[in-house]
């Protein structure tokens, strides 16, 4: 029996839900977009199925809608749903990183008999578009479900089956949970970053050569100050509340470290920066986590020509894809000069054994 799967927003969230779910040969996928040529494109790649032009019509054939859209445009379309005429058992979700406005609004559409079950997966890429749509993009990743409370089991069952094929991993959630979470490993880190990105300017007018200085660690960590300013813009405006008492503890801990500062108690100070280094080194590094983040491996190679095209030369070799590479100008505080970043975890195992096994240079994750 052909399940139909209508997805609205045909980006590389949308499109690569596509491709994952039509793995399942009884799945057939209609994809439409706001964008015309995009409905077209995805069609033209494979990535859709049928091509959909007319939402509300297309909507009628649908066993699952998923609104792969920004919160907003999700919240607008929930809006629209509730007028459609729309299958009795159909179920609707979403893609989106808030999760309590959608919920709220998932209560009409319960009202009225219409099954919505929020979701979140966690995983992205620094391409964006349906070209850059990945049936992989999924795989060992979180993706979060916020069922409504007393929701059908049954339901929750089928979309949980629809989504198998993404391999990632399910996991169920209050929104207001999620929200939380979120706030406190992707959402507020965004804001921490791009705080110390404006101090770094604001430093920088009186002492030029900092901007210079930042090509090392500074650059790491705050790269994720260069995300789309639209889209967590949107998300900060949605999660406003928790990241409002995320910055109140960070307020409070800097307030510690101050008085760590003004002490100047060399044991305290060591057990500070010893308490971060096992919580961080704790932290799991074989899956992906609430922020989209490449897999950096660092090669500790020695400096004369020709070392990077020996490297590059040997991943190609062994057709491991690269997403970026980079020469660490500053060895303080890392483990080598040359950071490669590639798109899964599987390419930077292959990788890293590659090196190791027809060279003598070391790789190291961080």
């Amino acid at each position: 029996m052909t399940t139909n799967t209508l997805i609205v927003g045909l980006g590389l969230i949308g499109g690569s839900l596509a491709l994952a779910i039509q793995k399942n040969p009884e799945v057939k996928v209609i994809g439409f977009d706001t964008d015309s040529h995009t409905v077209r494109k995805a069609k033209k790649l494979g990535v859709i199925h049928d091509m959909a032009f007319n939402l509300k019509e297309s909507a009628k054939i649908a066993d699952f809608i998923i609104f792969a859209t920004p919160v907003n445009a999700t919240v607008q379309l929930m809006n629209e749903a509730q007028n459609w005429q729309l299958k009795k058992n159909v179920i609707l979700t979403d893609t989106g990183s808030t999760k309590k406005i959608i919920m709220e609004k998932a209560k009409s559409l319960k009202a009225r008999g219409l099954t919505f079950i929020g979701g979140h997966p966690m995983a992205g890429s620094h391409k964006s578009g349906v070209e850059a749509a990945k049936a992989h993009l999924f795989e060992n990743a979180y993706y979060m479900l916020t069922p409504l409370e007393h929701e059908d089991e049954h339901q929750i069952q089928s979309l949980e089956n629809l989504l198998q094929p993404t391999k990632g991993k399910l996991l169920r959630v209050l929104a207001h949970e999620h929200d939380h979470m979120t706030a406190v490993v992707s959402h507020f880190p965004h804001l921490i970053a791009a705080s110390l990105v404006h101090q770094l300017s604001s430093e920088n007018e009186e002492y030029p050569f900092t901007r210079q200085l930042a090509a090392g660690g500074f650059r790491d960590t705050t790269r994720i100050a260069s995300s789309n300013p639209i889209m967590w813009r949107d998300i900060t405006v949605q999660n406003r509340m928790e990241l409002v008492k995320q910055l109140d503890k960070w307020q409070s801990e800097m307030d510690t470290v101050k008085t760590l500062l003004m002490q100047a108690e060399p044991a305290n100070i060591e057990h500070y920066f010893s308490r971060a280094k096992y919580v961080r080194d704790e932290l799991p590094i074989t899956s992906q986590g609430a922020m989209y983040s490449v897999y950096d491996l660092y090669v500790d190679v020695p400096d004369y020509p020709g070392v990077i095209s020996e490297v590059t030369g040997l991943l190609a070799k062994h057709l491991i894809s690269i997403t970026n590479l980079r020469i660490v100008e500053t060895r303080e505080d890392v483990f080598g000069i040359l950071v490669i970043s590639f798109q899964s975890l599987d390419d930077r195992q292959r990788a890293a054994s590659s090196i190791e096994q027809e060279t003598n240079y070391e790789t190291y994750i961080s």
